[in-house]
Formats: structure tokens, C-alpha cells, sequence
């Protein structure tokens, strides 16, 4: 191959360089090329020896992820998957011995910046915040990826928020100043990679839909080896060829669209000419591209799991030998040659001798890197077991008539001896301890003591950052009631009030955006932001398709770059279509970081108690256990919802309100203060005192509940309490429910979810972690609705939830049992 002068790449930034520093570049991208191999190669050795439990590695990608990080700038952010290491060590966020820091879920952030050995390995993201919670100040200034998910392409939706934020700030001059840790004038690429089987899901082609509409900058790789694990591309999708499944979204000079582009994965130059060509279309035009990386290959095959020889034909094995994309990448430096003159060529390398010398430096490079982390990981292990050791020396010493213990000491030495485990030792201390006499000394006391706080210390370890610790956690944002003129008795309907509030966040949040289904034009269905896009523009409160997925996925991509987004998911069934995102992406994006990155989307939706199988319900049961680490907040009316919506935007933890359906034309007190009043999160509200029972509900169900509690009090002369949980996820943090029950002795939940949902819920918090049985006179009750969805009509709604007899017939008969 020959080139005649030294314009090698075709950029107009930095590319137009001479031979030698062309030649330097080669060999560095060689030389890690090989290192990522190596950690492949090693990472798996390491599974199967059974020090890692697992290993997914990026073999066979790493030609086109060097070129990649040829144009990933300071700024831009990642949106992957778990074959990207290559990527993320030539842009310098991931070295080799963080790599085997999370292949052995080593829990330490300095030893594995990633997660702390949460995530499993190859599962990479940078930090976002400093340690106290905050944004960090400099994210323009470094390269950034949002944290990997496992599951199947579900990266795709938060990538189209990554690439809005861009097209948002560059459109919004107001920001500039204001959120310039941000973005610099919305010049920043959001960069995407899939395998090809995961191309099969819908949220890729939901992702696809909508990045071509919105025209945001994205460059998406899909990294095509041409199987999914065991099965072919053939069963994978109808075309041969991924880039003519593609072409119905290419753009053309009448329609916009998506620029595709298809490169053979080996072909180091066409690569890196792709890719700036992607870069200049994307960063430039605004317009998302799709990189088709084809003819990949998988040496090692899918995981540690499977071995591909079971399943690939020796007629593909030997294939993939063959094109191999660093063998092609070696034989390509060897065989170049550049033109200097018609009778002068000069070469990247003069012999093989020095690629060899690169292959072995590489091995050697990752062997000690890797046994560097493995040690850092034993002496974090082996400084817990000496401890033990140590106290169960002195405790023997104490207690000779305790021969026993010599036998836990003995196991405590061999178990796990050349891969010893916090669970090992934990589990040995344990069963020493309740094994223990009950005589007393000070030996027993002091490791009753060390057990207590270094178990706490480990438990928190692996279990901190569920939600936001920061100082804008939700939890502590204080009350402000609203204010209402005394004068005036007029009251409005509830959308009335939900609008004028929007209004004045809208003024108040320059960085605020609501979006979704029927929200921009006519204001959403129940007319809750009517006007709105008019006043403050198409930019801020916009609509969408119908995508429930991705309009979620546009809302934790634009808070993960500091903007305020509320997302509207019309109905509470369409949250199932969303679903999967918000648990495995946005609930535990703070948890799985260790509180490394946030993104304060907060959802709005409504449902509870309208008529009918669709758009009614409340399946609150299956939110709140899919969804910890979202706050899932049940406003009882309209100014409640109003006053959450406000404290969120205080506040840094994600978020779900749920609106009473039928609500929005009940009238209620208009506040003064909008925008500024604030329902606490996690506070209960007692709404009716009372000394006979204690009733407990929430949502739409509050109405009824009030209409029984007057109903007892006027014909049986029943006093019932009242207490609206307001809050679901976190629940009652005070305590305040159980100091009504030791009051009126007596419980009764009142729920429109099906039974054993969010009532069996409520009763662990209030019974288990309260200790409410204690003061109980008779058995806790539930009132539920039936297990099937809400029938149409005011008469299946009678029969099927809870009505007011069903509650005042179910009190009667707790006061005369009791």
C-alpha cells in the first residue's frame, strides 16, 4: 500500500501531519491494540482459574474503537456497551489495573473509579460528581461516558438526551453562562455503540426513530461480528447486509435523516477516515450517524459462559483466525510503504522484530498490571481475616473451655486460602460469635463490637447511594406550606392549579424542559400545561412520538448534562412500556456508580381510580419493588402534587408522581406562593384525628376513605384517623404512622392496587421496621381492590375497588372484634 505524500487522513484539525509522527501514532495504537487483547486473553484466564466470577470482554473490537477515540473530544459523552474497553483506555479513562480491579469487584473507589466493584467487569462510566454529590465543575473539560447497562440495548434511550442537551444548550443562549460546566455552545457529540444481535430490540429502533426526527448529534457504532452469542445474523434480522436493513433512515436532499455509513472493522485507515467523516457530519450539521463496523470478529467468543467452538462451524472459526482485526492491522504496518520519491519509500517498521518486541512488551505490561490489582484486592481481604484471626486468638486465650474454637480457626486459615472472601471470613466470625457462651468478658464485648461495625461498614459498602446523599437530597428539603388569600373563597379546577405552577417554575428554572406525548401543542390531555409551549417556546415544553421508552431515556440523558427535565408518560400503564429503563438504568444509576452519577429526571403520570381496564389502575405494587432508588411519590390532589413538583426541583434524586386521573376537575384552593411551596418527601400528613382506628391510604382512594370516616362518625360514632402516606418511595421516615397506633390501637390500609401489592408493602414498613404490632388490639386489615383490572363503567368500579361501604362495613366489624 502506498501513499504519495504525507496528507494521509483527510481532517481538516490535526491530521496533516508528517511521517513520523503518522508512524508513532501506528505503533502507540498497535501497542494498544495488543494490550487490550492481552486483557482479554488474561481477564478470561482469570475467570476460569476462579479468581473473577465472570468475564466479557471487547476481543476482536479494537481497531475501530482506536479510531473512535480519534475524534472523541473533551466534552463528549459515551452511551455503551460492555465491549469498549479498547475505547475507554485510548481516551485515558480506564487503565489495566482498574480493569482487573473490576473483573475481581474490588470495592474500593480508588482502586476501581467505575463502581466499586458493583458493576460487573467491562461495565464502564466516568464520575460525574465530586464527593459530596455535586457536579463536578470541569465535565467540558473531560471525556465522559455515562454507566453501562447489561441489558440489551437499553444504552439507546439515554443516548438521545446525551445528544439533545446539545442541540438544547447550543439553542438556549440564556445557559450559557449559567451551565457552562455543561456544555461550550452545545458542542459536544454524544457517541453510541451496540453489538449487531442487540440491534434486534425495539429500543433501537425506537432510539433511531426518534434521534432521526430530533436530528441531535450522535455517532453510533454497531460493532458487527455477525452473531449474538449462539445465533446467526440470519436469525437476527431479514437483510444480509445491517446497512440496507438501515436504509429507510438514510437522509437524502429532500427528507432529513441519518447519515449511514458501512466500514470493514480491519481496515485501520478507512476507519479512521470514517470516523472523522462522522465526526465532522454530526458535530458540525447536528445530523445523528450510524457507523456500520463490519467483517469483526470474536476470538474468545461471547463470555466466559460459553465457548464458541460449540456452536461456529470450523469453516467460521477459521475465518475469524484469518481476520483477525490486529493480525490484518500487523500484517497491514509490515507490508506499508510511503512514497517519499519514484525511488525512496520509507517504512513503519524495517522488520517484524519490532512488532514482536511490542507483543511481548504488551504481555508483560498486563501481567503486572494485573497481579498489581489483584494484590491491592487480597491485602484489602487479608486485613479483615487478620483481625479475626486476632480476636479469635485472644478469645480462645479467655475461654480455654472453649476447644472448639480451634476448629474455626482452623477453617478460617485453609478456607479460600489462595482467593480468600469477605464472606468467608464474615461467615466463620458469625458463627463463632452466636456459638459463643454467654459468659461475659471483655474478649466477647470487643468482638461483639468489631462485628457490629465492620459488618455495618461492609453492608454499606456495597449498599450506599440508593438514593441521593448529597446536601439537594429530596429528603432534606424542607416544608413551605402554600398561602392562600383569606379573602378569596373562589376555588379552580385542579389542572388550574397544576398549570399556573408549571408557569412559574417555567420562569423561575431557566433550565427546566417538560416534553412528552400531547404536551407541547395542546398542553397535555388534561390541559395541565395549556399555553405553555406558546409562552416559553418549542424548545422548553415540546412534544413527542409515541415512544414511551425514549421519552424517558431523552429525560436521564438531559439531566445526566445538568439540565431539569420533566417527563410526561401520559398514563400509568404506558409507565410498563418505560419500565425496564427506569429500573435498569435510571433507579439504580447512583447506586451502581457509588455516587459517581445522577441524573434528576422527574417523571410525571397519572392514574389511580378512573374507569376502565386502560389508563385507570394503580399497579403500585410493581412500581415500588422495580423502582428503588426512584422516589414514587401518590399526591392526594393537585396542590400536594404541585408542592412535589416544587421540592424536586430543589432537590437531585429522580423521581415518579403519580396524579389522580380524576382529579383534574375537582376544585381546590388556588396558592399564592406557586412555584414556591413544597410537599415533604417521605412525611406523612395525618388529614382526620381521630382515637378508634387508624386508616391508611393514599391517592384518589384519600376521597373515599374521608367520605367513610364521616359516614362512622355521623351514624356510629366511630372516630377515625386519617393519615395520607403522600410519599410511597421513602416511605414515613418520622415514624409518625405508628404513634397514631399507639393511640387507637387498631389499622386498617385502604388501597386500590390488587392484594398483596402496595398493601403488603405498607404493612412491612409499618409492623416490621416500625414495630407497630406491638401496640395492635386486633389483627392489621387490608382493603384492596380485586385482582383484575378496573372493568369500564361506574358499576365495575364498584364491585372491583374499594368503595365507601366496603370500608365502613370492614371498620364495624374490627370494632366489634376488637
Amino acid at each position: 500500500m502506498n501513499y504519495k505524500n504525507s496528507k494521509l487522513i483527510d481532517n481538516e484539525e490535526q491530521l496533516y501531519f508528517d511521517f513520523d509522527s503518522f508512524q508513532k501514532m501506528v505503533l502507540n495504537d498497535y501497542k494498544l491494540a495488543r494490550i487490550s487483547r492481552e486483557i482479554s486473553i488474561l481477564g478470561r484466564k482469570e475467570v476460569l482459574n476462579g479468581r473473577a466470577k465472570f468475564g466479557i470482554f471487547g476481543d476482536g473490537k479494537e481497531i475501530p474503537q482506536l479510531a473512535m477515540a480519534k475524534v472523541f473530544k473533551n466534552g463528549d459523552y459515551r452511551s455503551g456497551y460492555y465491549r469498549d474497553q479498547t475505547f475507554m483506555i485510548a481516551i485515558g479513562v480506564l487503565t489495566v489495573k482498574n480493569f482487573f480491579s473490576q473483573l475481581y469487584a474490588h470495592s474500593d473507589l480508588k482502586e476501581e473509579p467505575v463502581s466499586s466493584g458493583r458493576m460487573m467487569t467491562s461495565h464502564f462510566g466516568t464520575r460525574f460528581l465530586n464527593k459530596d454529590g455535586n457536579w463536578k465543575n470541569n465535565l467540558i473539560q473531560q471525556k465522559n461516558s455515562s454507566a453501562d447497562v447489561s441489558s440489551t440495548a437499553a444504552q439507546m434511550p439515554r443516548l438521545l438526551g446525551l445528544a439533545q442537551a446539545s442541540t438544547i444548550y447550543k439553542k438556549l443562549k440564556n445557559l450559557k453562562k449559567t451551565h457552562k460546566m455543561f456544555s461550550h455552545n452545545g458542542n459536544e457529540v454524544a457517541f453510541g455503540t451496540i453489538g449487531n444481535a442487540s440491534i434486534s430490540e425495539g429500543l433501537f429502533w425506537e432510539t433511531l426513530n426518534a434521534a432521526s426526527v430530533l436530528q441531535i448529534p450522535i455517532i453510533l457504532s454497531i460493532w458487527d461480528d455477525e452473531y449474538g452469542i449462539s445465533v446467526p445474523n440470519k436469525y437476527q434480522f431479514s437483510k444480509k447486509n445491517i446497512s440496507d436493513l438501515l436504509y429507510g433512515f438514510h437522509r437524502n436532499k429532500k427528507e432529513k435523516g441519518i447519515e449511514i455509513i458501512r466500514v470493514n472493522g480491519a481496515n485501520y485507515i478507512d476507519l479512521i477516515k470514517t470516523y472523522f467523516k462522522a465526526d465532522k457530519i454530526a458535530r458540525n450539521e447536528h445530523v445523528p450517524v450510524i457507523i456500520h463496523v463490519a467483517c469483526l470478529t470474536q476470538p474468545q467468543g461471547h463470555s466466559t459462559s460459553s465457548s464458541h467452538e460449540r456452536y461456529k462451524s470450523k469453516k467460521r472459526l477459521e475465518w475469524e483466525m484469518n481476520n483477525d482485526g490486529i493480525n490484518k492491522f500487523r500484517d497491514w504496518i509490515l507490508n506499508f510503504k510511503f512514497q517519499i520519491n519514484q525511488k525512496n519509500n520509507r517504512k513503519i517498521v524495517d522488520n517484524v522484530c519490532i512488532l514482536d518486541k511490542i507483543d511481548i512488551e504488551a504481555k508483560d505490561y498486563v501481567r503486572n498490571e494485573k497481579e498489581k490489582a489483584w494484590k491491592a484486592f487480597q491485602k484489602s481481604i487479608n486485613k479483615i481475616k487478620n483481625e479475626v484471626f486476632s480476636i479469635l486468638d485472644q478469645i480462645q486465650n479467655n475461654h480455654e473451655e472453649e476447644k472448639w474454637i480451634k476448629k474455626y480457626i482452623r477453617e478460617l486459615h485453609y478456607t479460600n486460602k489462595s482467593y480468600p472472601t469477605k464472606k468467608s471470613i464474615f461467615c466463620i466470625a458469625r458463627k463463632v460469635f452466636c456459638l459463643l457462651s454467654e459468659k461475659k468478658s471483655n474478649s466477647k464485648d470487643f468482638f461483639k463490637k468489631w462485628l457490629n461495625k465492620k459488618y455495618h461498614e461492609e453492608q454499606k459498602n456495597y449498599s450506599s447511594h440508593l438514593y441521593s446523599l448529597s446536601e439537594k437530597a429530596s429528603v432534606r428539603i424542607t416544608e413551605v406550606f402554600p398561602i392562600y388569600n383569606n379573602n378569596d373563597t373562589k376555588k379552580v379546577d385542579g389542572r388550574i392549579i397544576l398549570r399556573e405552577n408549571f408557569d412559574k417554575l417555567l420562569e423561575l428554572h431557566p433550565d427546566l424542559l417538560i416534553f412528552g406525548e400531547d404536551v407541547g401543542k395542546i398542553g397535555d390531555v388534561n390541559q395541565g400545561l395549556e399555553g405553555l409551549q406558546k409562552k416559553y417556546g418549542k424548545i422548553r415544553v415540546f412534544d413527542t412520538g409515541i415512544r414511551e421508552s425514549t421519552i424517558l431515556g431523552q429525560g436521564i440523558g438531559l439531566a445526566m448534562r445538568g439540565l431539569r427535565p420533566i417527563v410526561e408518560i401520559q398514563y400509568i400503564d404506558y409507565v410498563l412500556y418505560a419500565l425496564q429503563i427506569m429500573s435498569d438504568d435510571l433507579a439504580c444509576l447512583q447506586y451502581r456508580t457509588k455516587g459517581g452519577q445522577k441524573a434528576p429526571v422527574i417523571i410525571r403520570t397519572r392514574g389511580h381510580r378512573l374507569e376502565g381496564i386502560w389508563h385507570s389502575g394503580s399497579p403500585m405494587g410493581g412500581i415500588i419493588n422495580y423502582l428503588r432508588g426512584i422516589l414514587v411519590l401518590v399526591p392526594r390532589n393537585m396542590v400536594k402534587a404541585a408542592g412535589f413538583y416544587n421540592t424536586l426541583l430543589h432537590g437531585d434524586d429522580p423521581a415518579l408522581v403519580v396524579e389522580c386521573l380524576n382529579g383534574y376537575r375537582i376544585k381546590e384552593k388556588l396558592p399564592k406562593n406557586l412555584g414556591l411551596f413544597r410537599t415533604p418527601i417521605g412525611i406523612v400528613e395525618k388529614t382526620r384525628t381521630g382515637k378508634d382506628i387508624t386508616m391508611i391510604t393514599y391517592g384518589s382512594t384519600w376521597r373515599i376513605v374521608n367520605e367513610a370516616a364521616e359516614e362512622l362518625s355521623n351514624i356510629n360514632n366511630i372516630d377515625s384517623e386519617i393519615i395520607d402516606i403522600q410519599s410511597l418511595l421513602p416511605f414515613d421516615i418520622q415514624k409518625d404512622i405508628v404513634k397514631s397506633l399507639q393511640k387507637t390501637n387498631r389499622l386498617l390500609i385502604i388501597d386500590e392496587d390488587v392484594p398483596g401489592g402496595a398493601s403488603a408493602y405498607i404493612l412491612q414498613k409499618i409492623l416490621e421496621e416500625q414495630n407497630g404490632y406491638y401496640y395492635l388490639d386486633s389483627p392489621p386489615v387490608t382493603i384492596t381492590a380485586q385482582e383484575h383490572r378496573p372493568p369500564y363503567g361506574s358499576d365495575g368500579d364498584y364491585f372491583s375497588k374499594p368503595s365507601v361501604e366496603n370500608i365502613v362495613e370492614k371498620v364495624l366489624k374490627i370494632m366489634h372484634d376488637s
